[in-house]
Parts: C-alpha cells; structure tokens; sequence
C-alpha cells in the first residue's frame, strides 16, 4: 500500500507546485525573470507574503524616484524660488531613502532590480526630450516648468501607489504605497498653490 500512495502523492505535488507557479508568469513584467521571485518566496521566512504586484511596483518605483531625484538636484542650482528649492529638498530626502528600502526588498525576495534602461518605465515618467528641455532652464521658467513636471510625476507615482494598495500583498510595500499616496498628494497641492 505504502509505494502506490508515494506514487500519487509525489505527481499531484509535482502537479500542485506547477499550477503555483504558472501564476506568476502571467503577473510578471516583460523582460523580468520571476524565477528568482519563485524561489525566493518558499524559501525564507523573510521572503513569504508578497506577490508578483509587490515586485513590479518596487522595480517601477525605483527608477521612477531616481528620474524625481534628478530634477529635485536640478532645482537646487536653477531654482529662483526658495520654496521650490525647499520642495526639492523634501523630495530628495523622502525618496531616497524608499529608493534603499525598495532596492533591499528585491534583494530579498530574489528579484532583480530594475536597470538604467529602466528610467523610461513607470506612470509620469518625464521623457528624454522634457528632462533636456528641463536641464536648459533656470530662474522663474525653470520654476514653472519644474512644478509642472513634478505634478505630473507625483501623479504617476499616486497611481502606481494605488494600484500597490489594491492588489499587492506585502505589508512593507502596501504601507510604502500609502506614505507615497499621503506625502505626494500633500506636495501636489504645494505645486499648484506655487503655480498660482
């Protein structure tokens, strides 16, 4: 009796273990290997509670807060507006500090983080032409048109943070998209208070 149940059991795990990870490939982004993940997620105690959503959400984020970093920087040397100077200041010191949490989140899950190819990725995301267009500013029209990116970022980053709270699973990532959601809908308002 003993080797024909060994014989059921071991295909119906094989069976069961394939169906979970099916999922994840219709979850994954393009061009992102979820083997990793998989691996990752059954592992450690450290990697449990968190899905494909979670892992997308961190490798868009990323890039999307290092493009909101370049701009901050530049606004500290073609700003005219102290209060915009301020502003960028803020976004600076929030955002990279979430750009090392996210980076350790990916670690820890055995996911790879997003590469500097990937800085056109991401809901707002300025182009290539608008972070020139940008660099060749300064004083009152680098202002206006700092603001003007900026709400457009942080709106992308608003929708990114609600799609995390809708359907991601990792408590740290969820209360990441929640501070995002609260801290840069507060700073939107600033921008449009700014822009008169």
């Amino acid at each position: 009796m003993k080797p024909v149940f060994s014989l059921l059991v071991v295909p119906i795990a094989a069976l069961t273990l394939a169906a979970c990870g099916s999922g994840d490939k219709d979850h994954a982004m393009s061009g992102h290997s979820m083997a990793g993940h998989s691996m990752g997620a059954s592992s450690a105690p450290a990697t449990a509670g968190h899905n494909s959503q979670d892992v997308m959400f961190a490798q868009m984020m990323i890039p999307h807060h290092q493009q909101a970093i370049v701009m901050a920087k530049q606004a500290a040397t073609k700003a005219s507006s102290p209060q915009v100077k301020k502003l960028a200041e803020q976004i600076e010191q929030a955002q990279g500090p979430e750009i090392q949490m996210m980076t350790g989140w990916l670690q820890t899950w055995g996911a790879s983080k997003p590469s500097d190819g990937d800085m056109h990725m991401g809901d707002g995301m300025m182009s290539e032409q608008d972070m020139k267009k940008l660099d060749k500013l300064s004083g009152k029209p680098f202002d206006r048109a700092f603001l003007q990116m900026m709400i457009k970022h942080h709106q992308g980053a608003i929708r990114m943070a609600g799609t995390e709270q809708a359907q991601g699973a990792s408590a740290d990532a969820k209360a990441l998209a929640d501070s995002i959601v609260t801290s840069q809908s507060a700073e939107i308002a600033t921008m449009r208070k700014l822009l008169g």
